[in-house]
């Protein structure tokens, strides 16, 4: 059994650590959503587009179990006034709805 709850950043930091393409002007969206109408995001994209990135990525910004702030450092969220804010600051929980993920669990329906 995996581990879904706070996973920590070592994710996102083998991504900063390789060829990484700075997209982390994502964070200072979702944070304008924090507390508000419209707090559930839905990060959508093409197939191959960065969806898992991002999910690191916000993960690694989000968690409330490791401090991300190196990761960070001269990326465009840290220049983000909310970006102190919310670094490191709630409980994450991850759910991978990927088939090959799913631990070889399948169920017939009928």
């Amino acid at each position: 059994m995996g581990r879904y709850i706070n996973k920590g950043n070592n994710a996102f930091r083998d991504i900063v650590n390789s060829e990484y393409v700075d997209k982390t002007s994502l964070i200072p969206l979702i944070n304008a959503t924090l507390n508000t109408e419209s707090r559930y995001s839905c990060v959508t994209r093409c197939r191959r587009f960065g969806k898992s990135m991002a999910a690191k990525m916000l993960c690694a910004y989000y968690d409330k179990s490791c401090n991300s702030r190196e990761l960070f450092r001269g990326l465009v969220a840290e220049k983000d006034d909310s970006f102190e804010k919310y670094l490191n600051k709630y409980y994450v929980i991850i759910i991978d709805m990927r088939p090959d993920k799913a631990q070889g669990i399948s169920r017939k329906i009928s």
